[in-house]
Formats: structure tokens, C-alpha cells, sequence
């Protein structure tokens, strides 16, 4: 069946599909462009599916602060190169507007939610964006604070890779914003002394003991030795107890002063805790040749 260049081309444009795929709908449709939409959208589920178990490591964090309100979310692709593609961008910007219109419970209920003035869902959308761009894209997380009485929600993004949240309870959205700069650059574990997990602290405590008791001093020195050491290692991974990247001279804790409480932050990092394949170039050239004979 002959189809004409006017139909791909449309068919391209509502579908954002490659030419080749457009046409080739058409043609499996006989020429019923709004049966070769459903076709393509039938087929970027099942392309979408297929690279879902693709690792997707990359991408970008998206911070948004609004009327009191302000959401986190982390978007993943397998490569920089798409993060950084306009496509990606749009759809991420989409996703955070659906968060802010419908504050959906978790990713499921999200992937279900209509984007903002369309007709379309979030997940549909994602597997479209799939099907366009060639790689596995994902929403990993995203979390959305409102701003109670008294409190101040603040937002930082660090290029693309790193976005914090922070509600102190007083302060200014001036002060609110240094701290959650300061969380981007040094990565608190806890807020306070308070926080730190027993079990950390125990198994530090264990691993600096055995070295001092190499150094052949008696036990109560020591003891000295390791319990000042496991102060300033509280010190450094608390947010009260590190010094403010702007001025070294001062804690964050001093910076807050008495009438400042942080309540709370959220520190999202692309890829944080995704394990990430190695890929021998030259044997993925190989591969292909191989498949291709």
C-alpha cells in the first residue's frame, strides 16, 4: 500500500515516533492514521516494557518551589545525553506540575494521573517517551512538603544532578535556602547528635577502637583517643554540627542561632544507590557485529 509523506508526517507529529516507525504503522494499519496512533501507542508499551530492565542510572533531579508548597523528584535515563535532551526536559517539567495538581500517594498512583491539560497519563506519556528517545526512563521517587505556620520550605538544585528540600520552623527564605545549599555540598547523614543511628556509632566506634589499641598505649588513653574521635565524627556527619560551607568559622548550629529549628530536609542524588553496569565498549561493538552477521 502506497502512504503518503503528509500522512507520516502527521502521524510523526501527534505521535513524536520516528519516521520509519510512523510509516511502517501505517502501513500494518492500512492508512487509518488514528488506528496507526493506537498502534504506536500499543507498541511503545511493549518497546517501553522491553527496556525497563535496562539500568537507568542517569538523568536529573527537578526542584520546584510553589504557593507553599514544593516537590523533589528524581527522573532517571541510562544516559547524560538524554538527561539533557529537550524532550526529557518537557516531560520532567510535566511530571512535576501532575505532583503539584494531584499529590498523588506514590509512583503508581502518579503513572495513573492525566498530565496537567491533556488527555494522556503520566505512564502512558513516559512509555511514549521511550518509544521517541530509545532508552529506559523511569520516575525512581519525589516527595512534596507544604509550608505549616511559622515554617519556611526552601529548595535547592545543584546543576542537575543533586536537589535538596529543607522546613525550618522560624527563620527566612533567605536562611532556609543556605541550608539546603550547605546539604547539597556536604551531605549530612541526621540533623542532630540525637539522630545518628546507634548501630552506626557502634560499629564506628568498634572499627576506630581496634586501630588505637595498635598504637600500644594504655587503655584509658585509649579510651580518650576513641571518644574523641567519634565526636568529631559526629560532628561531621550532623547538619548542627558541621561547619557552614560559607563560613568554616561557624556550625550550622550557631548559623540557625535559638529562635531557628531545621525540621527537616531531603537530599535527592541522581543514581544514589543504583548499581551501575560497566560497559566494555569494545565488547558492546563486538556484540553488535555479531547479531548483525
Amino acid at each position: 500500500m502506497q502512504i503518503s509523506a503528509a500522512a507520516v508526517k502527521e502521524l510523526r507529529e501527534r505521535s513524536g515516533a520516528g519516521m520509519m516507525e510512523c510509516k511502517n504503522a501505517l502501513v500494518a494499519t492500512e492508512g487509518d492514521l488514528e488506528a496507526a496512533l493506537e498502534h504506536l501507542r500499543k507498541s511503545g508499551a511493549a518497546k517501553a516494557a522491553k527496556k525497563a530492565g535496562r539500568i537507568a542510572a542517569e538523568g536529573a533531579v527537578i526542584v520546584v518551589e510553589r504557593e507553599g508548597q514544593a516537590v523533589l523528584v528524581e527522573i532517571n535515563s541510562e544516559t547524560d545525553f538524554v538527561a539533557n535532551d529537550d524532550n526529557f526536559t518537557q516531560f520532567a517539567q510535566a511530571v512535576v506540575a501532575a505532583i503539584l495538581a494531584g499529590h498523588p500517594a506514590d509512583i503508581a498512583a502518579l503513572g495513573g494521573m492525566l498530565l496537567p491539560g491533556g488527555t494522556e497519563t503520566v505512564e502512558a506519556a513516559r512509555q511514549q517517551l521511550v518509544l521517541k528517545i530509545g532508552e529506559n526512563i523511569s520516575i525512581r521517587r519525589f516527595e512534596v512538603r507544604k509550608a505549616g505556620a511559622g515554617q519556611v520550605l526552601a529548595g535547592y538544585r545543584h546543576g542537575k544532578r543533586i536537589g535538596v528540600l529543607v522546613v525550618l520552623q522560624g527563620g527566612t527564605a533567605e536562611l532556609g535556602k543556605d541550608i539546603a545549599m550547605h546539604i547539597a555540598a556536604t551531605n549530612p547523614t541526621c540533623i542532630s547528635e540525637q539522630e545518628v543511628p546507634p548501630e552506626l556509632l557502634s560499629k564506628e566506634r568498634e572499627i576506630r577502637m581496634a586501630l588505637a589499641e595498635t598504637s600500644g598505649k594504655p587503655a584509658d588513653i585509649v579510651e580518650k583517643m576513641v571518644t574523641g574521635q567519634i565526636r568529631k565524627f559526629v560532628a561531621e556527619i550532623t547538619l548542627l554540627g558541621q561547619p557552614f560551607v560559607k563560613d568554616p568559622e561557624k556550625t550550622v548550629a550557631k548559623l540557625l542561632g535559638a529562635g531557628t529549628q531545621v525540621l527537616e530536609f531531603i537530599r535527592f542524588e541522581v543514581g544514589e544507590g543504583i548499581e551501575k553496569k560497566t560497559v566494555d565498549f569494545a565488547e558492546e561493538v563486538k556484540a553488535q557485529a555479531r547479531a548483525a552477521d
